[in-house]
């Protein structure tokens, strides 16, 4: 199930904002493509995470040399395999029936199955530690994927490559697979319980955001920036990209010194940066998390802009006042469906005659919008509690239903993708300095398997 990051522009009083909306780009990681190189972290843990990918590599498959490949194109080769799991035959048939690109998974004794689509695509690899894997993912879908990768049951040397073969064949193993409703059912009652009322947005909050900031420093780049970035060159560095991305919304917004703007989520506070020192704006930007409340209040300080920005903790449903703009990067998708509503009429409210509000937001497409809404996904359950993805096409619903324009500005989900191949790299290189207490080998891979 594809996901992409969107620039939605809305505008008040049924002014279109911006021109008709730019092709769609899938989330895909860019093919062909150097990764760039890491300007906070130094030679050597550049070299180090290499040989750590390396050693993972020789951990967890064997060479081609050295184990044996069975290709299986149906019931009839699987017929032919002695001393092969019912289980791990049952996973064997349906990957068989697989469409898209090239899975080898290679099982506990060191045999090696291959599976190869009749269409080009991902490929992939699975090496299976536990065959008993198979029970749970059976029962739980892709949160039960996550949680077998999560207690090292499963593994691979690519997990990106791995998750796009399963996103490349997910209409097809969703036909043949069973337990999913029984999955679902369960997912959505947790669903229901992280619901973001006002009390429920402060605990889900803390649940991912209240990490510490110095864990997030770790990995982010200098900007502090959790949010996709916007590359528009082949060797543009992530620091850059996230600040070309700052700019082009508040290029955007059409902001001229002395306007006044309110951020709905401040982050670390990085937009509200660039917005007062080279837009000269005056910025309200709210927040819940205690976390960044802090880090975003001391940066603002140090950066001598104070008499520009505030940081307030506030809920944007308390939020009053009017304003020339509204910016808001990624924290829609943590609002929850049932408070979709409540948001653009908040927008609303705030704006201006005239006014207009910039949104950056992670969407999926309108064709399994449905599906997607009807069970909670893992991350859904392990990383934004509450929360919920929109498609453009509810966005629209929603933008217009509040009596405001609505424009798509550019859809970039190869530079979603970028970004989380380089947050990824990142957060392998700096785990030796992460690691400890709570965040143990289960957190490791909870996040890798995240960011993959």
């Amino acid at each position: 199930m594809a996901r992409c990051n969107a620039h939605i522009w809305t505008g008040r009083n049924g002014r279109h904002p911006l021109a008709g909306p730019s092709p769609s780009d899938e989330r895909r990681p860019i093919s062909g493509q150097a990764r760039p190189t890491c300007t906070t972290h130094d030679p050597d843990q550049t070299r180090s995470h290499d040989i750590r990918r390396r050693k993972r590599r020789e951990e967890t498959c064997m060479t081609r040399m050295d184990r044996m490949v069975l290709n299986v194109g149906g019931p009839a080769d699987l017929h032919k395999l002695d001393r092969l799991p019912t289980s791990l035959r049952l996973t064997a048939l349906i990957l068989s029936r697989l469409t898209c690109g090239r899975l080898d998974m290679t099982l506990p004794d060191g045999r090696t199955l291959r599976f190869t689509g009749k269409e080009p695509g991902p490929q992939a690899e699975l090496i299976v530690h536990d065959p008993t894997f198979v029970r749970q993912v059976m029962s739980k879908g892709d949160i039960g994927f996550a949680e077998v990768f999560m207690d090292g049951k499963v593994d691979s040397p690519d997990l990106a490559e791995l998750l796009q073969y399963f996103n490349a064949n997910w209409e097809d193993a969703n036909k043949l697979t069973v337990g999913s409703k029984i999955a679902g059912f369960f997912a959505n009652i947790r669903k229901m319980l992280r619901a973001n009322t006002k009390k429920g947005s402060k605990r889900n909050i803390l649940a991912h955001y209240d990490l510490g900031n110095d864990f997030y420093k770790a990995w982010l780049d200098p900007t502090m920036t959790y949010s996709s970035a916007i590359y528009a060159e082949q060797d543009q560095e992530l620091q850059d990209a996230q600040l070309a991305k700052y700019r082009s919304i508040a290029r955007n917004l059409e902001l001229k010194p002395g306007q006044h703007v309110l951020e709905i989520g401040s982050g670390w506070g990085g937009f509200a940066e660039v917005a007062a020192k080279e837009f000269g704006a005056r910025v309200t930007s709210v927040t819940i998390s205690d976390a960044q409340h802090a880090y975003a209040t001391k940066r603002i300080a140090d950066a001598g802009l104070s008499d520009k920005v505030e940081i307030v903790m506030r809920d944007y449903r308390d939020v009053r006042g009017q304003f020339d703009a509204v910016a808001s990067i990624e924290m829609f998708e943590a609002v929850g469906e049932q408070y979709w509503p409540g948001y653009f009429d908040k927008i609303a409210e705030v704006l201006k005659p005239g006014g207009r509000a910039a949104l950056q937001i992670i969407t999926i497409a309108d064709k399994y919008f449905e599906e997607y809404r009807r069970r909670a996904d893992f991350i859904q359950i392990y990383i934004f509690p509450g929360g919920m993805l929109p498609s453009v096409g509810r966005l629209k619903e929603e933008t217009e239903r509040a009596g405001m324009a609505f424009s798509v500005d550019a859809m970039f989900g190869k530079s979603y993708a970028r970004t989380l191949h380089e947050w990824a790299k990142r957060f392998d290189i700096s785990w030796d300095k992460i690691k400890g207490g709570k965040f143990d080998e289960q957190f490791r891979r909870l996040w890798l398997y995240y960011l993959a």
